[in-house]
This record gives C-alpha cells, structure tokens and sequence, in this order.
C-alpha cells in the first residue's frame, strides 16, 4: 500500500490546531549535560505536556481531521502506552468514543491515565503487535476508525510540530537525536528539517533488544525482529511502511543501545537535569553518550519524548 506523505503545509495546519490545545514545549540548555557529551546540548522538554509524552500532538491532529461519521463512530487503536494515552485525551477534546487495545501487563501508571481520559481499554495479547492486529479486527467489527500507530499521514504532520519548535529556536542547530520505535517522531523531524534546514541530521536511537525498525532501515525493506526491551515507547515488532519510507529518504544514521545504557540516561536526566524519563525518552542520551565522539563542536537537540515511567520500573532503575 502507498501511504501518503505529510507535506510542510500539513505541519504547518497542524501547528495552528494543536497550539489551542498545548503549550510549546521548552528547549533547554544544560551546562552539566555540555560537560558530559564534551559539546553544546539542548533538550527538547516533550515531557512537559499535559500528557507527559510527544504523541499527543499527533493525537490531537489526527481527531481533529476526522470526518463527522468517524467522530460519532468513534475509533480504535492500539498501543503501550503513549499513543493510547495521545488518542484518549484527543477523544476526550472532541467527543470521540476511543477504544484503546492494549497488551496483557502494559504499565499500569499509563493504564490508569489512558483510563482517565475516559477511554475503553481492553487488553488482548502478550506484545503490542498482537494488541494491534486485535485493535485492526475489533474496528472492522464496530465499523470504527482504526488508528495505526505509525502509518498516519495526519499523527506524523501533528509530532513534526516539535522538530519546527526546535528549530525555529536554534538556528545553529547541527544534529537532533530521537528515539525510534514506530518511527512517527524521527519521520516528523525529517519533514521538518527538510524544509527548514535540510543539512541538519537526524540520529534514530532504538533498544539493542527491539531492532526492527533499525533492521528496516538497514535492509531498506519492512523486517521484523524480537521484542525484548523494557522500553515501551520502543516495543515494536517491525518497522512500517509510510516511516520507513520518510527514514530511509532522510534519516542520517540509526543507533542501538542497550537496557543499561538506557537505565543509565534516566539517571543521568536524574542528577544534572532533575527530570523523569522513561526509557524511551531517555535513549537520545544514551545514544548521544554512545558517540560523543562523533559530537564534538557540534550543536545537538536530545528529545525527551516522555517521562511515563512505572513506580516499579523506576525502582528497578535506581536500585541498579
């Protein structure tokens, strides 16, 4: 199937949307982080929405487009975490009935909070891949919308709306990390910097442990791969067709990190940036530590795309 790309325009009507819903995030110098990577570094504060995590932006622009017969029908999407949480509080903004699948055991901080934006929630499967084939059957049978997580036009346009913030605001701007596990955030970086500073680059970060989408953008073909990270924000099976074509287009490099790697950057937002950090959110960190080398008299953006992280998870992490 051949999805169609978001343009600038759409990033653009997109920002216009969700700036009456959200605020803009700040961008943020720290000078420990500068000492630690050994150049200059800001931090894209993504964890500062009302839903502690990037994706709400797409949430917003998605349910917003919506026909009127998909609003009263409502929709139906799967996730473990984020997203779901991104689609319950858009639903909740605009009317929207928002059945959300998600796997057996997802993280019951971000359970609680999806449930709180008024959302069905129905668990089905051990993995997100197995949510989402239930979420794309249960939809065909309630005659709802099914959201994909990543082959979203409208999701894609409505997170490039950081990457402009970002640039817009440091035009010196060199190279932004992002992590990557559906791929809708570094996609819409991409978008972004194409249009606004094309000799940008943009460094995908994925958990040694989930390396589908690193593996499609290797092989530059759809592949999928094991599922073993505690990163929820990465738990992908594979990559997807419309951010894998952006990525491979644009994309300058592609990382894995390990789980201690991962562990290690949320302490480390912890010490010198006195802010949470879930494991995805924290991967920029670890994989600009991993080639600070690479960095040096460079300008870097590290998005901390979310700070959802389990009471027993964060345990967990500080007793390591």
């Amino acid at each position: 199937m051949k999805y169609r790309w978001p343009t600038y325009q759409d990033i653009l009507k997109a920002r216009e949307i969700i700036q009456s819903y959200l605020p803009r995030t700040p961008l943020y110098g720290y000078p420990p982080l500068n000492d630690l990577l050994g150049t200059k570094v800001y931090v894209k504060h993504e964890n500062h929405l009302p839903t502690v995590s990037f994706k709400v932006r797409g949430g917003i622009n998605l349910i917003h487009h919506l026909r009127p017969e998909e609003r009263k029908r409502g929709v139906v999407t799967a996730s473990t975490g984020n997203h779901a949480l991104s689609i319950a509080f858009a639903g909740r903004l605009f009317g929207v009935p928002v059945t959300v699948v998600m796997p057996e055991g997802a993280n019951p901080i971000k359970v609680k909070a999806v449930r709180s934006q008024g959302a069905e929630i129905i668990f089905h499967g051990r993995i997100f891949e197995e949510s989402k084939d239930e979420a794309s059957r249960l939809a065909g049978e309630r005659g709802g919308r099914f959201i994909h997580p990543a082959n979203e036009p409208h999701l894609i346009a409505g997170v490039a709306t950081y990457a402009v913030e970002i640039l817009e605001e440091c035009p010196t701007l060199d190279v932004i990390i992002v992590p990557v596990g559906g791929g809708s955030g570094a996609a819409g970086c991409c978008l972004a910097k194409a249009e606004l500073k094309p000799d940008v680059q943009v460094i995908g970060v994925q958990a040694e442990k989930a390396p589908a989408a690193y593996r499609s953008w290797k092989a530059k073909k759809i592949v999928e791969d094991k599922m073993e990270t505690a990163a929820e924000g990465l738990q992908t099976r594979m990559g997807y067709e419309l951010t894998q074509e952006i990525l491979q287009k644009y994309l300058a490099d592609f990382i894995l990190v390990s789980e201690d790697e991962m562990s290690g950057a949320i302490l480390t937002y912890l010490e010198l940036v006195r802010n949470l950090s879930e494991e995805a959110g924290a991967s920029p960190l670890a994989g600009a530590l991993k080639i600070k080398g690479r960095l040096q008299g460079k300008t870097v953006a590290l998005i901390l795309s979310g700070s959802n992280i389990s009471l027993e998870r964060l345990k967990s992490v500080l007793e390591t």
